[in-house]
């Protein structure tokens, strides 16, 4: 999974900060946008297995603080769950100017609900998804009963939610006390997937059966059988990101990766942007790019990566075939490659920028029981592997160039 810090500025001017959850191994097919749970933020830990389970499937997925939470700006007092819904709104905006579009929409807890209202806005999005999502947005009343006295004639209250302070002013309960999603779902004509655990005890199940029955077909509902309300368990974050992409797929477009078609042994094709780069060698396919300093996006290994990979494997395979031909047991073998452009050893005009040549950096790490003969034996071999031999002989690229 690659990883990006982003930031943009929501309707008040606060700067929201989130991460870019990209795939490790190709260009996103398509992008989701992630709203966490009421006082959660994009770190908690569930939100990043559920991410990195979209990824894994190919999704590129946003998530972020809504106003006054985690890193995002803001006061916290001073937000509510219309406000959550406009940060979301502007998140995808964000996607759209940025990268491209959300069409996948994923809330948990309330969070679910602000991407029920948000989806209303959003033409993109053709899948939504909601974890543990109440059917009414003023279902959290209920965690603040002890305090509700005090918000409604004071104005505001401290309140004590996860162990954690907050203050909540009255603006906040008023804001959600309209907002019904009865009254909304048979509006939304978009497929919606409930995933809700009947052992949750602070969104009780009876919620999900209510979105359920109000929402229009195309729906379905996922048990989170044994699971709490916050996804505690890894393996029911993960689960939940798991299914969401593959019942997600059935509705957004997912195109297939291009195998392409040539009768030489490795060939790459890059598009008219950007240096994220097809490969395919035989039946394998990957890609390259190169790193975001260097005005790629750093979704796959750059040209002398894997250079440097190639030879790191090729001295690996070459140790280990010599020391079973001998009967020598190496439990394993590590080679570590740095490459740079260097002085050669014996340059005579080292000032001279032109007299750098091409280094690679070569560590060797195995685990054995060897004598010192054995290991000088070793060093040897490894300066006979063949990409080693390629790498230090004369060679020659024959270029015809073939225009389509």
């Amino acid at each position: 999974m690659n990883s990006q810090k982003v930031s943009f500025k929501n309707s008040n001017g606060y700067l929201l900060r989130g991460r870019l959850e990209l795939p490790a191994n190709q260009e996103p097919h398509n992008y989701a946008l992630f709203a966490h749970c009421f006082t959660c933020n994009k770190n908690y830990f569930a939100v990043k297995n559920i991410c990195n389970a979209l990824t894994q499937q190919g999704y590129g997925v946003l998530r972020f603080d809504f106003t006054g939470l985690g890193d995002s700006e803001g006061d916290f007092e001073d937000s509510n769950f219309s406000g959550n819904v406009e940060d979301l709104l502007e998140a995808a905006e964000f996607l759209k100017i940025k990268y491209k579009a959300p069409s996948l929409l994923i809330g948990h807890s309330l969070g679910g609900a602000a991407v029920l209202f948000a989806a209303r806005e959003l033409e993109s999005v053709k899948a939504v998804a909601t974890i543990a999502a109440p059917s009414k947005a003023n279902h959290l009343t209920h965690l603040l009963k002890d305090d509700l006295e005090e918000i409604n004639s004071e104005g505001s209250a401290e309140v004590n939610i996860g162990g954690r302070p907050f203050k909540i002013k009255k603006q906040f309960l008023e804001d959600i006390e309209d907002k019904q999603l009865k009254k909304i779902l048979p509006e939304l004509d978009r497929p919606l997937l409930i995933l809700h655990s009947p052992q949750d005890t602070v969104v009780n199940i009876k919620n999900a059966e209510e979105i359920y029955v109000a929402a229009k077909h195309p729906k379905s509902f996922i048990s989170l059988d044994g699971a709490n309300h916050l996804l505690t368990e890894t393996r029911d974050s993960v689960y939940a990101g798991t299914m969401i992409g593959t019942w997600a797929s059935r509705y957004i477009d997912v195109a297939e990766k291009i195998e392409i078609d040539t009768k030489f042994e490795v060939a790459a094709k890059l598009g008219a942007e950007g240096f994220t780069t097809q490969l395919q060698a035989g039946n394998h396919g990957f890609i390259a790019d190169e790193p975001i300093k260097a005005g790629g996006k750093n979704l796959g290994p750059s040209p002398y990566d894997y250079i440097s990979a190639g030879l790191a494997a090729c001295t690996s395979m070459t140790i280990q075939m010599y020391a079973r031909r001998k009967n020598w047991k190496i439990e394993s073998v590590e080679t570590h490659i740095n490459y740079a452009k260097d002085y050669a050893k014996d340059c005579e005009n080292c000032l001279d920028d032109m007299s750098k040549i091409d280094t690679f950096s070569r560590e060797i790490i195995i685990k054995a029981d060897l004598d010192k003969e054995q290991l000088d034996k070793i060093i040897s071999i490894a300066d006979k592997c063949p990409v080693h031999k390629t790498l230090t002989t004369p060679t020659q690229v024959i270029t015809t160039l073939i225009k389509e």
